[in-house]
């Protein structure tokens, strides 16, 4: 045994639950992975993930040197060689391309990731480009754009009170195998399970009888892609009934209450039984009990975002905890008060500009953006269809788009062979970035820094986790940030050798004096060399200093060096009702009816027609 035997406690970054670990190292071994048990979230629970971040770290298809194409066959190549590949290879595409032929797909693994949550912007600005993709845009996209209209941001997302609630209504998610999705909760089965042990009751709706349908009270075998008129039926019977009710908490802070009732007139539970392959007393007796339960709360996911009405049914799913009195509540749905603060705690309370879509349209289909990204599906069209502006180069930082988004007939597998140039970040050549010419490996998860800068954001419960590295990487590996800080510096035009400090310096000055200049900081009015020089105490940067400064400037005004101290977490407490404040809509009110969801319930009410008897819809 060694004498460098040590303990290392951190967060899990491989889903959306955020275990804390508790890892023992000997030497340069790690020898075992738990729960940390002393977690201020997590408790000790871990599941098959977390354990495999020894694997992670040692398996040897991981990439440990960048790769650069040679006479068609990807080689090893050092540092200093991947980066003047890098730059000739941005150099040729501006040289022969028309307009701006860049495109960047942001893969999963940078959501839960510090480095690539705070630098990947770097890249796309310095390819000046907007043809941004992500998978986000085949996961909960839907969610964040309904979120965005009815609240002013698309990170102002409500979660199911789920330690609190007694009676959960749950569209679309399988959590007994996958932990919560937009609702951060370590040990998610466990809460539900505590729900029904303390009499609460589950309903499931979901096509397939999913591990957790097996375990809830009930469960409602939907027809696939229905979820909106069932959600618009129970919310329509919430008025019909006399039951729809959003409490003294909600009616002042509510626009279009009044004009709900008609939109939503056509679904009655008859109207939508057939379509949705259900009986229409049973979504009468479930909205009844929705209304009549002490508390109650609607959660969708996957499920409900990945089909045609994906965002109206993810509005409905908060239309209807508005109509219960459940918005905003103890034991309902609630928004979370991130550390780090975000769109929703940061700048004046209760109003503020709002969301839109549509800032710009894809150059082949013409499909809006949103949050600044277009449809991964409509990334291989971009590629292989000629005219100005098509992509001719693309950046991927982690993800495995081949496999992982819409790609009939195998377009995108097809359209990558067409690029004139490819760089991926990424540590495995997969079915993606076999296509690169160059792929730059970032160092393993033990060698990098945590902290869930966009997950917590969705969490069950206020808390922050900040893991410094287990292992320092390998000498002349650089890290995470510094990968995506230098090839955005060299995409925008910086020399192969240029120093990524330089940027990074930049940015962290121009973050100091912003929240300086801004009257709602809480460090407004200070010097901005002031701030600058104590974020960059004992020579902290890159990702490190910026969090800081948005734990300085977040609700409770911690700093890095609190969260070094608690290596298991600070928790600030349960969620609390933060209505108005946390909204960011032009009115300063909730706005219940945007025009852009109103505008798709007419589609969906042509919709209704039941489904011929021989069909099979998947």
């Amino acid at each position: 045994m060694s004498d460098e035997r040590r303990t290392a406690f951190r967060t899990c970054p491989l889903c959306e639950a955020g275990c804390g670990l508790e890892i023992t190292v000997d030497g340069a071994q790690v020898t075992r992975i738990r729960g940390d048990r002393d977690d201020v979230f997590s408790g000790g629970f871990v599941c098959p993930k977390g354990s495999s971040l020894k694997q992670l770290h040692e398996d040897p298809d991981r990439l440990r040197t960048p790769l650069v194409r040679r006479n068609g066959v990807l080689e090893e190549a050092t540092w200093a060689e991947a980066w003047d590949a890098v730059a000739a290879g941005f150099a040729r595409v501006r040289a022969t391309a028309s307009g701006n032929p860049f495109a960047v797909y942001l893969g999963n693994p940078g959501a839960h990731n510090l480095g690539a949550m705070t630098y990947t912007r770097a890249v796309s600005r310095g390819l000046g480009t907007r043809n941004v993709f992500s998978a986000s845009t085949v996961d909960q996209m839907p969610k964040q754009v309904a979120s965005g209209l009815m609240f002013g941001t698309p990170v102002t997302v409500a979660v199911p009170d789920l330690d609190r609630t007694d009676y959960l209504l749950m569209l679309g998610a399988n959590p007994f195998e996958s932990n919560g999705s937009l609702c951060t909760a370590p040990d998610f089965p466990g809460r539900l399970e505590a729900l029904r042990a303390r009499g609460g009751r589950l309903v499931v709706v979901d096509p397939r009888r999913s591990r957790t349908a097996r375990a809830a009270d009930e469960w409602i075998g939907i027809r696939p892609g229905t979820d909106a008129a069932f959600l618009a039926a129970i919310a329509n019977e919430l008025f019909v009934s006399g039951r729809a009710a959003p409490g003294d908490h909600l009616v002042p802070h509510l626009a279009g209450l009044d004009e709900l009732p008609a939109a939503l007139g056509g679904f009655t539970p008859e109207a939508v039984a057939g379509f949705c392959g259900l009986d229409a007393g049973l979504i009468r007796r479930i909205a009844h009990e929705l209304a009549d339960a002490p508390t109650a709360a609607v959660y969708g996911r996957i499920g409900t975002c990945t089909t045609e009405f994906g965002t109206t049914a993810s509005w409905l799913v908060d239309v209807v905890n508005v109509l219960t009195g459940n918005l905003d509540r103890v034991g309902g749905a609630m928004f979370p008060a991130p550390a780090v603060g975000n769109a929703s705690t940061s700048g004046a309370d209760g109003r503020g500009p709002g969301f839109r879509i549509g800032r710009g349209r894809s150059r082949v289909s013409g499909f809006p953006e949103a949050c600044g990204e277009y449809p991964v599906a409509a990334l291989a069209e971009e590629i292989t269809t000629p005219g100005e502006g098509q992509v001719r180069a693309l950046v991927t930082i982690a993800g495995n788009p081949v496999l992982s988004t819409p790609n009939p007939g195998g377009a995108l597998d097809a359209a990558l062979a067409e690029l004139d140039f490819m760089v991926s970040v990424d540590i495995y050549l997969n079915e993606t970035t076999r296509y690169a010419d160059v792929i730059l490996p970032p160092p393993s998860s033990l060698e990098r820094s945590h902290y869930d800068l966009a997950l917590l954001g969705f969490a069950v419960r206020n808390v922050a986790n900040y893991s410094p590295p287990v292992f320092s990487g390998p000498h002349g590996w650089p890290d995470e940030w510094e990968i995506l800080v230098k090839l955005g510096m060299i995409a925008g035009g910086a020399p192969a050798e240029c120093d990524p400090a330089e940027l990074d310096d930049h940015t962290a000055r121009s973050a100091a004096r912003q929240a300086t200049e801004d009257p709602t900081s809480p460090l407004a009015g200070l010097d901005p060399d002031t701030v600058y020089e104590m974020i960059s105490v004992g020579g902290r940067r890159g990702p490190e200093r910026l969090l800081d400064l948005r734990l300085r400037t977040g609700p409770y005004r911690v700093s890095l060096d609190e969260l070094l101290a608690a290596p298991h977490g600070i928790d600030f407490g349960a969620l609390e009702p933060r209505l108005p404040n946390a909204l960011r809509t032009p009115s300063g009110r909730v706005e219940l009816l945007p025009a852009e969801l109103a505008a798709d319930l007419p589609r969906l009410a042509a919709r209704l027609a039941p489904p011929p008897l021989d069909e099979l819809l998947l």
